[in-house]
């Protein structure tokens, strides 16, 4: 049975407390009757749904008698009694007109598995949606299979979980301290579902830096959304920390995540801790969603607006699945959906879920919103100007959305050993941030793990956690190294077009002169303009061309009337042969004359065709998705010229821009901001570690000799 006591204090559970570290311990200790049965990994598919119908049990078991009762006097006469059933616990959307509860199927163990699955079937939808998300039945009929359904059952039936016993905030510590045991023992695929709690700590720090309302006002209220929310950390870390600056602060969490098991691990905890579990949905947050199709399953949160939002979507993961939806919003929605500043390539959906995320902040005049964001490298300069990927960064910098980047060290996570980085992006940056980004170089900000989990061999401490937080939050300060008293190199801030560039097309002209030679019958034989032609014809011109090497022509009208020669000496025609021989007889040679257009312009060279990078002008601009009329100002090809004077006419004086073909491109070149000199050592010092090594090997070699 569950009876009621004292609730532990929530200081308590902050620090961890020896009940809930005693409750983990024995419910794990199931995992000595599933050894054997079942491999490690997947010792969470048993143990996560137990420890849920456990509570389930527990909240249900002082009106149980009261709910069968009601039930009873219902059937038949009201449609719908889900609300009076509901009504019985302060649990939203839990009740189960099951005459079984744990104790009583142990009762009946011939028929357990029967009764067990009847005992499942009589819960609420939103309870048993839970529990068909962890794909319980199958884990019955396999532990029923294997002898085992009777003492894993008889196990949890000795635990306690009744809310006087085991509070919601403690229940939720306590289920969030089993899916960190079972994503360190499956951590080749924890990183996918489980992101470090410390992680999340900086994170979350680093969200709520600038807002003092959430953190100590009494009676503040806000909402969070992670579109992409796993198991459900850092929904769950954001409301801790937010409690423990500000008990009497609400923060209502929203989610959406794709992996049914990790959606109902996350649904449960919600549901276990108090929380609305309707509040986290199931299926792709990148698919459009659709509401003439009760079986889509999009975004589930498409019209609500967040105060803060936060994710660690998957690195670098296409997104083919979704790719005709995504498109479809893009194309036919533009800014009014979700994507309308571009498009990734489809092996990287990263600058989606960013996206995405945008489109669910508030507009400034409701408040605004923060969000912060897990990246790889990739999202910081992959893409050229004009891309996809350069447009979505443009697009957020121009807007003046990009508040800070912060580098973070390698090897944090579980399933990759790559860099990462937070993007924290704001409507709502704060005066003295205004129309800069700050850039923080934490790369070293790191403590070795004395046991490796994965690929994840390092972790940020606490200690190391507040001062990036110290350098983070000294904007308008001067942040200063503590040890030289030089202003700190980790911390750099820049105005926003310091990230832009214009991409530049150079030409120079085509210059060429008109003569046969050795090549020209060959490149006649393979010149794919001349596919029409037989073979015989194709031969008959290389004869030519092969019987006259070395014969020059004075000028290209030249070179054209000996083509028009061989083409009626073979009885051909047609403008594209023509061009096809005359271009045979060329040859590039820089010191002829340039070859002109009808214009009596140079034509390019497209061999010599060249592209430049030109930093931005420092003139801060608000975004337009089409920047041509910026480009055709004169601060913008004054620009261009004037690169073009001082870094291209010194070695090339003939070249010219091509104006027509000019890109504006952003990029986030975070690694070069806080690159480092280090010069070589010295020769001499090289030359007497040479000479060490050599005598070291001369010893070894004298000793085999011997």
């Amino acid at each position: 049975m569950c009876h009621g006591g004292d609730r532990t204090t929530v200081r308590a559970v902050a620090n961890g407390s020896e009940t809930i570290k005693n409750h983990a311990a024995f419910i794990w200790s199931v995992a000595d009757l599933l050894r054997g049965d079942y491999k490690q990994s997947e010792y969470g598919k048993v143990i996560l749904p137990l420890t849920v119908l456990r509570r389930f049990d527990c909240v249900l078991d002082p009106v149980k008698a009261e709910m069968l009762a009601k039930h009873e006097s219902l059937k038949g006469r009201v449609e719908n009694f889900a609300p009076l059933l509901d009504a019985l616990t302060d649990v939203d959307g839990l009740w189960n007109t099951s005459r079984f509860d744990i104790p009583k199927l142990l009762d009946d163990p011939d028929n357990i598995r029967d009764n067990l699955l009847a005992y499942v079937a009589g819960f609420s939808d939103e309870a048993r949606e839970i529990l068909e998300r962890f794909d319980f039945a199958t884990q019955i009929t396999r532990l029923h299979k294997s002898g085992l359904l009777y003492l894993v059952l008889g196990k949890f039936a000795e635990i306690d979980l009744h809310p006087d016993r085991v509070s919601n905030l403690e229940m939720g510590y306590l289920y969030e301290e089993l899916i960190r045991r079972f994503s360190e023992l499956s951590n080749e695929t924890a990183g996918e579902h489980f992101t470090p709690r410390e992680v999340i700590g900086l994170m979350v720090n680093l969200l709520f830096i600038e807002d003092d309302d959430i953190l100590s006002k009494p009676g503040a209220k806000a909402t969070l959304y992670d579109p992409a929310c796993g198991t459900g950390g850092m929904l769950s870390v954001a409301e801790d920390f937010v409690r423990q600056h500000n008990p009497q602060a609400t923060l209502t969490v929203y989610g959406q995540e794709l992996n049914s098991e990790s959606y109902a691990i996350c649904r449960s905890d919600m549901m276990l801790k108090g929380q609305s579990a309707n509040n986290i949905k199931v299926g792709n947050s990148l698919k459009t969603y659709s509401p003439d199709d009760p079986g889509d399953q999009g975004d589930q949160h498409p019209t609500e607006r967040f105060d803060y939002l936060l994710a660690n979507p998957p690195f670098g993961v296409e997104w083919k699945k979704v790719a005709d939806s995504v498109k479809a919003e893009h194309e036919t929605q533009g800014f009014a959906g979700r994507f309308g500043a571009g498009l990734p390539r489809i092996n990287d959906g990263s600058f989606l879920f960013l996206q995405h995320m945008i489109s669910k902040m508030r507009a400034p005049e409701q408040g605004g919103s923060r969000l912060a964001i897990v990246f790889n490298g990739s999202p910081l300069f992959t893409g050229a100007a004009g891309s996809g990927e350069s447009e979505i960064r443009r697009w957020i910098i121009e807007n003046d959305w990009l508040e800070a980047v912060v580098a973070l060290p390698d090897q944090l996570f579980y399933n990759t050993g790559i860099s990462t980085y937070f993007w924290i992006v704001t409507n709502r940056k704060s005066p003295a941030r205004r129309g800069k980004v700050q850039l923080i170089d934490a790369r070293k900000s790191f403590t070795k793990m004395r046991k490796s989990l994965g690929e994840k061999r390092k972790q940020v401490a606490d200690d190391q956690i507040a001062e990036i937080v110290r350098l983070y939050g000294n904007f308008d300060q001067q942040n200063v190294d503590p040890e030289t008293g030089e202003p700190d190199a980790r911390v750099r801030i820049f105005p926003n077009e310091s990230f832009g560039l214009l991409r530049i097309t150079v030409e120079r002209p085509l210059r060429l002169r008109y003569e046969i030679t050795d090549e020209t019958a060959d490149a006649l034989r393979a010149d794919k303009k001349l596919a029409k032609l037989t073979d015989d014809q194709r031969d008959a011109l290389a004869e030519r061309a092969s019987g006259r090497v070395g014969t020059a022509f004075a000028t290209e009208a030249d070179a054209r009337a000996e083509a028009k020669r061989w083409m009626a000496d073979l009885d051909i025609s047609g403008k594209p042969i023509e061009a096809a021989i005359v271009d045979a007889l060329s040859v590039r040679d820089p010191d002829a004359a340039p070859i002109l257009d009808k214009h009596g312009n140079p034509e390019p060279d497209a061999d010599l065709r060249d592209n430049e990078n030109v930093p931005l002008p420092p003139d801060p601009v608000r975004y337009e998705p089409d920047p041509t009329g910026r480009l055709a100002t004169d601060t913008y090809t004054n620009a261009v010229e004037q690169y073009v004077e001082a870094e291209v006419h010194p070695y090339v004086g003939d070249a010219w821009v091509d104006h027509t073909k000019t890109k504006i491109g952003y990029e986030i070149p975070l690694t070069r901001h806080f690159y480092v000199y280090t010069p070589p050592r010295p020769l001499e010092e090289i030359d007497a570690e040479i000479k060490q090594l050599e005598a070291e090997i001369q010893e070894l070699l004298a000793e085999v000799t011997e």
